[in-house]
Formats: structure tokens, C-alpha cells, sequence
């Protein structure tokens, strides 16, 4: 009978173990990097170091966050928005008011997605390479658009081909 006690008891001691495990490792993976004030990537360092990618995560989660808070501000203005007013021509400046803000946040909506990507890229390591090429993109160009997935050359090489073909 102390057999049948034991099994269970080292069942869930391994359970423990294990799960102890995938906490230490998802602590490890999940601990964020502090940057120093003022951290800006040089090309002096390793490329895509652990404090590179720290910086453009960081870089693109406030940038994420400022575009969700904007998208609820629009939100809530919309709903707000007192389309019952006598003059026609109030309403109708609400109106157009209203569809460039659903324009733009339609904009920033794909916006979003690019941002994920590039948080998807970083946490699979492709981030900072381009996907055509797979050579280095610039610092300086990710620093300006922390989006970028093409390098300098193959962005320039497709806009070519998307002007060709445009005026198809």
C-alpha cells in the first residue's frame, strides 16, 4: 500500500519538476532586457544583440500601444458623435469628419499588423534580416521604420516591379 501512496507522489513531484522547468526557462526567455537611458543601437556592436532587439521591441510595443489608444479615442469620439444637429451643413462636416477617422484608422490598422510581424520576427530571431535576401538590413533604416522587413536594395527593387506592373 505504501507503493500506491509513492506512485502519486512521485508523479507529481516530476510534474512539479517539470513544470518548475518551463518556469525558469519561460522566466529566462520572458525577462526583459533594461536598456540604458539613451540607448540607441550602433553598428560598433554584434548585430541583432539581445540589447538591439530589446530596443526595437520596446520601439514597436510603444508604438503599438499608442495606435490601440488612438483607435479607442476614435472610438469613443464616434460614439459621441450628436448627428441630430438642425444645421446640414454641421452634420455633414461630422460625417466627413467621421470617414476620414475611419479612413485612417483603417491605415493604422494594417499598420498593426505590421508591427505584430515584426514582434513575431523578433521573437523567431529573423528580425533585422531581410526576407528576400536575408542580409542585414540598415540600422539606420530600421531605426526609421522598425517595420521593415526588405533591405535598402530589395525595397528599391520591388517598388521597380510594382511600378512595371502597375501600369500594366
Amino acid at each position: 500500500m505504501a507503493e500506491k501512496t509513492k506512485k502519486p507522489v512521485s508523479g507529481a513531484t516530476k510534474a512539479k519538476k517539470s513544470s518548475a522547468k518551463a518556469d525558469t526557462s519561460a522566466k529566462g526567455a520572458a525577462e526583459p532586457i533594461l536598456l540604458p537611458e539613451g540607448y540607441r543601437p550602433s553598428e560598433d556592436e554584434e548585430f541583432m544583440n539581445p540589447m538591439q532587439l530589446a530596443y526595437f521591441r520596446q520601439k514597436l510595443e510603444i508604438w503599438r500601444a499608442e495606435l490601440l489608444n488612438e483607435a479607442s479615442e476614435t472610438i469613443t469620439d464616434l460614439s459621441q458623435e450628436n448627428l441630430h444637429r438642425p444645421d446640414q451643413m454641421d452634420r455633414a462636416q461630422i460625417e466627413s469628419n467621421a470617414a476620414i477617422d475611419l479612413r485612417t484608422r483603417d491605415r493604422e490598422r494594417k499598420l498593426l499588423q505590421k508591427i505584430e510581424a515584426a514582434l513575431r520576427r523578433i521573437e523567431d530571431g529573423s528580425y533585422g534580416y531581410c526576407v528576400e535576401t536575408d542580409e542585414p538590413i540598415n540600422l539606420r533604416r530600421l531605426e526609421a521604420r522598425p517595420i521593415a522587413s526588405l533591405s535598402l536594395h530589395a525595397q528599391e527593387r520591388h517598388e521597380r516591379m510594382e511600378r512595371i506592373h502597375r501600369d500594366d
